[in-house]
C-alpha cells in the first residue's frame, strides 16, 4: 500500500500563478494545483488524457475550440492529442490526472 502526503511534496513552480505537488501511481501523474487569478496555460496537447477536477476557484478551459467555465465540483475531461487552454478567473485549486504516466512533465 502507498501512502503520499502531498503536503510533503516539493512545489513544482511549472508557470508563473501556478504552483503543483506532482506524485505518480502505477497507471496516472497526479498534479495537486494551487493558482492565481490571471494565471493561464497555453493551449497545448499532449498523448494523454486528461482530467481537471476544479476544488476551489474558477477556470475556463478551451477544450478542442470550445470553452466553458468551471468552478468547484467540476470535472472536465480532455480527451488524448486535443488542443486545450487553462485561464484562471477565480484563484483556487485543482487535482489534474493524467492517463496514461506523464513522466516528462515536472
Amino acid at each position: 500500500m502507498a501512502i503520499i502526503d502531498t503536503l510533503q511534496l516539493e512545489v513544482l513552480n511549472k508557470r508563473p500563478g501556478w504552483r503543483g505537488r506532482l506524485f505518480h501511481s502505477q497507471n496516472n501523474t497526479f498534479v495537486w494545483w494551487d493558482f492565481d487569478a490571471g494565471a493561464d496555460i497555453h493551449q497545448h496537447d499532449h498523448e494523454q488524457e486528461e482530467v481537471w477536477h476544479v476544488i476551489e476557484g474558477e477556470l475556463e478551459l478551451t477544450i478542442g475550440g470550445a470553452s466553458a467555465r468551471c468552478g468547484p465540483g467540476t470535472a472536465a475531461i480532455i480527451p488524448p492529442n486535443t488542443p486545450h487552454a487553462v485561464r484562471v478567473l477565480r484563484a483556487g485549486r485543482a487535482l489534474v490526472v493524467d492517463h496514461p504516466l506523464r513522466l516528462g512533465f515536472g
